[in-house]
Parts: C-alpha cells; sequence; structure tokens
C-alpha cells in the first residue's frame, strides 16, 4: 500500500480500453476534482493480462499505464463469478466474448457479450444454483511503481433472458441480491452507489480522500 495520495486537480490516468468501464470511473472521480484520461486517449498498448487474480491483473495493468505516461493511474480488473461454474468465468470474463479468430479477420479484435451471456446461460441449463457474484479490483498506481489495491464484491443471480440496456458487459443477466432490475435496467446513478466497482471506490476513496 502507497503513502502518496491524490490531490484535487490531479490528472490520472484510467487504465483501461473498455468506454463503459472508462465512463463509470470518470463518473466516480468527477466529485473528487480529478483530471480524468483514458488509456485509448494517451494511445497506451492494452498490456496481456497474464496474472490469475482480478488483483494481479489490475496492478499489471495500472503499473504499465503509471510507467508510460509519468502519471498516477488507477485500473480495474473486474469479472463474473458463477457458483455452479465453479467461478467461472472470473478472470476469463472478456475472454468469453471474444470473437472466433475467422470471426476476428472480418469484423476486428471486438467482444461480443450477447454471446458470452449465451454461453454462461447455456452451461447454467440444468442448474438450480445460478448465485453469482461481480467482483472489482482497482489498483492506483504511481510512476515510481508503488501500488495500492482495493477489492469489492457483490452478490446475486443469473437471469434469463438478458434485461435492459443501460449496462455493459454480463450487467443485463445479472440481478443483485434484493433487487428485480438487473444491472442493466437500474439508473447508472443507481448501479454506481452499489455496485462492486462501488465497494471497491468506496474503499479507495476512504484511502485516498479521507476527509471526503
Amino acid at each position: 500500500m502507497s503513502d502518496q495520495k491524490l490531490q484535487s486537480g490531479q490528472k490520472i490516468v484510467v487504465a483501461s480500453h473498455n468506454e463503459g468501464k472508462v465512463r463509470e470511473i470518470r463518473d466516480l472521480l468527477r466529485p473528487f476534482g480529478l483530471e480524468t484520461v483514458s488509456a485509448t486517449e494517451l494511445n497506451l498498448p492494452e498490456p496481456e493480462e497474464t496474472e490469475t487474480t482480478f488483483s494481479g491483473n489490475a496492478r499489471l495493468k495500472a503499473v504499465a499505464a503509471a510507467m508510460a505516461s509519468g502519471l498516477p493511474a488507477l485500473s480495474d480488473d473486474s469479472g463474473l463469478a458463477v457458483e455452479a461454474l465453479n467461478g467461472d468465468p472470473g478472470i476469463y470474463a472478456a475472454r468469453w466474448a471474444e470473437l472466433p479468430r475467422i470471426e476476428k479477420e472480418t469484423y476486428g479484435s471486438r467482444r461480443d457479450f450477447d454471446m458470452a451471456m449465451w454461453h454462461v446461460n447455456d452451461r447454467l441449463q440444468g442448474q438450480d444454483n445460478r448465485r453469482a457474484h461481480f467482483i472489482c479490483a482497482l489498483c492506483l498506481a504511481w510512476p515510481g511503481g508503488e501500488t495500492s489495491v482495493y477489492e469489492g464484491v457483490v452478490a446475486g443471480d443469473m437471469i434469463w433472458p438478458p434485461r435492459g440496456d443501460k449496462g455493459f458487459g454480463y450487467d443485463p443477466m445479472f440481478q443483485m441480491v434484493g433487487d428485480s432490475l438487473t444491472f442493466a435496467e437500474i439508473d447508472p446513478a443507481e448501479k454506481h452507489a452499489k455496485s462492486h466497482r462501488a465497494d471497491a471506490f468506496a474503499k479507495f476513496l476512504k484511502d485516498q480522500f479521507p476527509d471526503g
């Protein structure tokens, strides 16, 4: 855990190439007066995620962005862990959405989460247990290599068919415990207040901005 703290007005890299994640992180950082720039806007390469945990991959991405940009960088590595699938897709959540090689040659390297959600539901056929967790690990890295990691979790169930168009990734098939709407049906501000990313951010903000 680094002793360095962010200051209002400071410029920080959102170390992600996922537009949905960048948007959520920017929304969460905005009240604290931080100037944000994304890894895509800086044309930073997307590092290969070679670690075996969310925290490890978050640290890898944040350190790469901080070292390349000379700025503090905040990364997010998050995913869906389904109990009946032994924790899959887990850290490979995004890979389940990658197009087959022949389609990549035609359409490029975009991801298809409709396909990924279909695969999750297909593997859940015949299962009574549809419990799942969204997990988020945030890592703040400084150009000198110091890092701090914050983890958040939210519990829910996998529903089918998917519902809603306000989220991204697996949001349309994830219904948080106690809710009747999926993460893709609720207002983004409401999701920001209670998601796995919100849980991790609460820990990040308590550490970085203890005086609010």
